[in-house]
């Protein structure tokens, strides 16, 4: 008996010390992405090179503290991932030249569903708080387009193009996330600003015999704010 009233004093006791700190927060974030993908080396002397192509994201997340230092940060998000190409030339007319391109960006809408672990570096008295954030995420495509147009000395309206999902082209990734912010007590809450990077783990091209690495690639850049639920 005695026994057991020591352990449910001692568990009540790691209890009160976890939940003194310990309190759950919710939050929300919005940002920009800029995303791309992995280029196959089969394709380097036949396709343009890769660029940056921006978009929104954001989220609504839990900090869930697992100690003093540390807490799980589920999230349920949006980010517009992609890529875009720009390829120029210079069109010579009666020696003088005209530069003209064309600028091409592939673009999908996703649900994010990040698990991460968030890994506080100074306590929460401290007025700055720096992080570091890291763990897997799910996304799923919504949708997915194609935008291209003129560029140069002429530029054209775009000229949009929905593209299918779920045939040669992935719905679904899988991919890590690794990121560095900082927290700014306000009040009750906190601001925070945070930078991610997002290295994608599936193949977004399934074309048959053939495997293409492509893969989504990405970073990112975001404001938020959170507070402990029930203030």
């Amino acid at each position: 008996m005695k026994r057991i009233v020591l352990a449910l004093a001692v568990a009540t006791g790691l209890f009160s010390a976890t939940t003194s700190f310990a309190q759950v927060q919710v939050g929300f974030r919005g940002g920009a992405h800029w995303g791309t993908v992995s280029k196959p080396s089969m394709l380097d002397n036949y396709t343009p090179n890769f660029q940056l192509s921006p978009g929104p994201q954001g989220a609504l997340f839990l900090d869930i503290p697992l100690g003093e230092y540390i807490s799980f940060r589920p999230e349920l998000g949006y980010s517009q991932k992609g890529l875009a190409i720009r390829q120029s030339f210079n069109f010579d007319v009666l020696g003088v030249n005209i530069p003209l391109g064309a600028r091409i960006a592939l673009q999908t809408r996703n649900i994010d569903v990040p698990l991460l672990l968030k890994l506080n570096l100074a306590s929460s008295d401290s007025p700055v708080q720096p992080y570091f954030i890291v763990g897997p995420a799910v996304s799923y495509s919504v949708d997915s387009r194609v935008s291209a147009r003129g560029d140069g000395l002429f530029r054209t309206q775009p000229l949009n193009l929905d593209l299918p999902l779920g045939g040669i082209m992935n719905r679904w990734d899988v991919s890590g996330v690794g990121g560095l912010g900082l927290a700014f007590n306000a009040g009750a809450g906190q601001f925070m600003l945070e930078g991610r990077y997002v290295h994608g783990l599936t193949r977004q091209i399934e074309v048959p015999v053939v495997q293409l690495p492509v893969r989504n690639r990405g970073v990112s850049i975001s404001l938020g704010y959170s507070f402990p639920i029930g203030q």
